[in-house]
């Protein structure tokens, strides 16, 4: 009897979906393949790939040739929709890089408040943050 062998993209092996004639269209394979996983139709849809040549089968009515072995991915329904791009405030730039180490004046002063109000709670202040800390803070 004639098969495809699928897998989805990761699992390590592969399951078999058999039909009758020579080859099986796009959307019968994913039908199949959504039934023997329990996968909604409302909720998602599959990619579905040449698992040698790696091309995407993306018409419905494409023919998938029997003993084929295709990649399956979950995408959601309606396909796979591009990410928008955060919005940033008028005048402002988008941060980027890696955080850099400057030094503020300001630092020792409210290093110093912090200890205090540790001694005061009861709490033993700690020496190592403050021999660490000596006016460099992360921006």
């Amino acid at each position: 009897m004639p098969c495809v062998h699928y897998k989805f993209f990761s699992r390590l092996n592969y399951d078999t979906v058999t039909f009758s004639g020579l080859d099986i269209s796009l959307g019968d394979l994913k039908h199949q393949i959504m039934s023997r996983e329990k996968l909604k139709a409302s909720r998602s849809d599959l990619q579905v790939s040449n698992a040698q040549t790696g091309e995407e089968y993306t018409d419905e009515n494409t023919l998938v040739p029997r003993n084929s072995s295709v990649i399956v991915r979950r995408i959601p329904a309606g396909g796979v929709k591009a990410a928008s791009k955060p919005s940033v405030p008028s005048g402002m730039e988008p941060v980027r890089g890696t955080p850099k180490a400057v030094y503020d004046s300001s630092a020792p002063m409210a290093l110093a408040k912090l200890i205090k109000s540790v001694a005061l709670s009861g709490a033993a202040p700690v020496i190592a943050l403050q021999e660490q800390a000596q006016g460099w803070h992360i921006k």
